[in-house]
């Protein structure tokens, strides 16, 4: 069943009903991120958006509350220096060079000054903070995501596979997710500028209705970002009430199995609450 936000016409909602499932993987190539170990988890029945977050959708908040992003009050926030024609005259992020600190670059600028979304309205809103996220939830009288949800969700009914759709990457050879598509991540800059996000209903959902849920852009939840996790049945976990950190779900289009394989419905990671990119969205939905 699909319902809508009041204030946000465009963005569909899904009920989903709830369960048991396993959540987490325990052959995940990065142990650090905590995604072990497989777990029994209990969630409620929620409603979910079917997709990410727009440009268009974000725009009504902004226009109607006169809201100022986290990225637009510091004056920057990180780009993909394939996004940008020339990256010289950038910071570089200390422990990814192809991160760039790009002055003006914001939701509505996306690549900094004189970029816009102008015909990206379909595409997810990046370089939020946390605060940003809640300032639109607040407004749209809707949440975040528990993670817990968030997975049962993209997994789709499936148990235990890799992604929403089954365990091959590729389905009759082709990708099934906006993630990183050359042999090596990075290999040839001039044919990898033209990746980076797309339409938020991109390529087939779910068998739960959902779009994208990995790849294109990391979606944060409501989460705080911890590696231990209770090998006991849980119902309804929240993840821990301290942290400065808190848990993204399902890659992006910067993933792939050189150097992020973090595309499956079991991925995570920690992105601290003011970290804003170029690749970080997310979805909400209703209790």
């Amino acid at each position: 069943m699909e319902i809508r936000i009041n204030n946000v016409p465009n963005v569909n909602f899904v009920d989903i009903d709830g369960g048991w499932f396993l959540m987490g993987s325990d052959d995940a190539q990065h142990p650090e991120d905590g995604e072990a170990p497989v777990r029994q988890v209990w969630v409620d029945s929620f409603s979910i958006s079917s997709t990410a977050v727009t440009n268009a959708d974000y725009l009504l908040f902004i226009e109607s509350t006169g809201y100022k992003t986290l990225a637009e009050n510091i004056g920057n926030s990180f780009v993909f220096s394939n996004s940008l024609k020339h990256t010289d005259n950038y910071q570089s992020f200390a422990n990814a060079p192809w991160w760039k600190i790009v002055d003006g670059a914001c939701w509505k600028n996306p690549e900094g000054w004189g970029s816009s979304v102008v015909n990206r309205d379909t595409h997810p809103v990046v370089h939020l903070g946390e605060m940003d996220l809640l300032a639109y939830c607040e407004w749209t009288q809707t949440r975040l995501l528990t993670e817990a949800e968030w997975e049962f969700a993209a997994r789709g009914g499936l148990s235990q596979n890799n992604f929403p759709w089954g365990n091959i990457l590729k389905k009759d050879g082709k990708f099934q997710a906006n993630i990183w598509p050359e042999e090596s991540f990075l290999l040839n800059r001039e044919f990898s500028s033209k990746y980076g996000t797309m339409p938020v209903d991109s390529f087939d959902p779910n068998s739960f209705g959902l779009f994208n849920m990995t790849g294109n852009v990391w979606e944060r939840v409501a989460d705080k970002f911890t590696t231990l996790h209770s090998p006991r049945p849980v119902r309804n976990p929240i993840g821990p009430i301290n942290g400065m950190e808190f848990v993204a779900k399902g890659g992006s289009f910067l993933c792939h199995n050189s150097y992020c394989v973090r595309y499956r419905t079991s991925s995570r990671q920690s992105l601290k609450a003011n970290m804003t990119s170029g690749n970080i969205g997310f979805r909400v939905a209703k209790a």
